[in-house]
C-alpha cells in the first residue's frame, strides 16, 4: 500500500540555568484508573493538519459495544458498524473526526485491484499524504483478519502511525495484521465499493499500487446513525 506521509512532531528542548537549590517536588498523584468498560488513549501531536480539527479525548473512552454511522458514498447512504470492543482508540478518533465534519466533501483517492483490493479515503487534501495533526496508536490484538466488508487504518508502515485515512475492503485481502481493524461496511456498501473499483484507475499509485478512481467516489458526510 502506499506509504502515507507525515511530518513527526517537533522535539520540545527545556534548558536553564540557576544556582538556587529547586525545591522538592510535590509528591505525584496516581492516575485514577479508567472507568469500567473504558479505556485511555494516546494521540500524538504531529502538527499539518489537512483540515483543523480538534484532537479527540485520551480518558473514559467506551471500549464495549458497538456504533453505527452513515456514509454518504456518491449520495448513497451507507452503514458502518464501528466496533469499540475491537479498537476503541481508532474508534474514538474515527467519531471525533466524522463529528468534526471532517471527512464532509472529500474524496476517496486510491483504489486497488490486484494483489489487495481496497479503496483508501480519509484525506481531505486529496493528495494520499495528509492527516488529521495527530496519530493513534495501534491496536492489532484482536483483529479478525481482511475479509470484505472490513474497515481498517491506513499507516505509514511506522508503528503507531495512522491518521485519518482508512480503508475499506470489497474482496478478501491477504494483508499481514499490521492495519488497526475498527469495523465493518454494509453489504450494500460493499457492493458500491465494487462498482467504483470494476470502472478501474489512473494507476498512478504504481505497479499493482492502484490509482485515482475513474469513477467518483466522494464522500458527502459521515455521521452518527
Amino acid at each position: 500500500m502506499k506509504k502515507l506521509l507525515f511530518l513527526p512532531a517537533a522535539l520540545l528542548v527545556l534548558a536553564g540555568c540557576t544556582s538556587a537549590v529547586p525545591a522538592a517536588p510535590a509528591p505525584s498523584q496516581p492516575a485514577a484508573p479508567p472507568a469500567e468498560g473504558t479505556v485511555s488513549c494516546a494521540y500524538t501531536e504531529t502538527g499539518g493538519a489537512s483540515k483543523e480539527v480538534t484532537a479527540p479525548s485520551t480518558t473514559d473512552v467506551p471500549a464495549t459495544g458497538q456504533v453505527d454511522y452513515v456514509m454518504t458514498l456518491n449520495g448513497d447512504p451507507l452503514t458502518l458498524t464501528l466496533d469499540r470492543e475491537l479498537a476503541p482508540c481508532t474508534v474514538n478518533s474515527f467519531t471525533s473526526l466524522a463529528d468534526q465534519g471532517y471527512f464532509d466533501d472529500t474524496r476517496c483517492h486510491r483504489v486497488t485491484d490486484e494483489g489487495i483490493f481496497v479503496l483508501q479515503c480519509g484525506d481531505p487534501s486529496g493528495t494520499g499524504s495528509g492527516g488529521p495533526g495527530y496519530t493513534i496508536p495501534d491496536e492489532f490484538e484482536k483483529i479478525p483478519g481482511y475479509p470484505a466488508g472490513a474497515l481498517a487504518m491506513a499507516n505509514t508502515g511506522a508503528p503507531d502511525s495512522g491518521g485519518s485515512q482508512f480503508f475499506i475492503v470489497y474482496a478478501e485481502t491477504p494483508l499481514p495484521p499490521q492495519y488497526t481493524v475498527f469495523g465493518t461496511l454494509d453489504s450494500a456498501g460493499v457492493a458500491k465499493v465494487a462498482e467504483i473499483a470494476a470502472g478501474g484507475h489512473d494507476g498512478s499509485f504504481g505497479t499493482a499500487g492502484g490509482g485515482v478512481p475513474n469513477l467518483p467516489a466522494e464522500i458527502g458526510s459521515i455521521a452518527a446513525a
